[in-house]
């Protein structure tokens, strides 16, 4: 099985070490640069400030756990969204932007691959995982989402980003695609 991984921030990092233990071949997106602000609440290291957050990721996972990911330091656009996407089993959209997540959207439903969404709420009141068929994308207040700011919302992140990996467990061992939504206050399966 080939996951693709669009966004390696908040819920992207954090995903990709919650995966590692599956039978799986992953590859991760994205263009950004690890930023100071980063480390706080993502899966970055202090030593990898300046590096693109795909190669900072990559070698975090070979140090840490020996395990090795496939990266792609570029920017998703229309114009390789089919080279960058293609090739996948399963999509999952860690972005905090509508128009990266309508190219991944528009790509899945294209081509019939199963796609699963996290999201998270600025303020970490609420996240959610949630497979494509259900998604909605909301363009308010996603980009320049503040949760990776200082570290605040670190074990809400993770949370979420555990969640999304137990979806993709269901989905990889039992063929369910299930979702949740997840608040400080609980889980709610959708």
């Amino acid at each position: 099985m080939k996951i693709t991984i669009i966004g390696a921030g908040a819920l992207g990092s954090h995903l990709v070490q919650a995966l590692r233990n599956e039978e799986v071949a992953l590859k991760v997106i994205d263009f950004d640069r690890v930023e100071m602000r980063n480390v706080a609440s993502q899966f970055h290291l202090k030593n990898t400030v300046g590096k693109k957050k795909t190669d900072a990721l990559k070698q975090a996972m070979q140090f840490c756990y020996g395990y090795k990911v496939d990266v792609v330091g570029h920017k998703l656009t229309a114009d390789n969204r089919d080279q960058l996407l293609g090739g996948a089993d399963l999509l999952v959209d860690c972005l905090d932007n509508g128009e990266a997540r309508r190219l991944v959207q528009g790509f899945a439903r294209d081509t019939g691959i199963p796609c699963l969404h996290g999201a998270l709420a600025a303020d970490g009141g609420f996240g959610r995982v949630i497979w494509d068929e259900l998604f909605v994308i909301d363009d308010e207040g996603s980009a320049g989402a503040a949760t990776c700011e200082d570290g605040e919302f670190l074990p809400f992140i993770q949370v979420v980003s555990a969640y999304m990996a137990v979806a993709i467990q269901w989905f990889l061992k039992r063929s369910q695609r299930v979702g949740y939504s997840i608040s400080p206050a609980g889980v709610e399966k959708i």
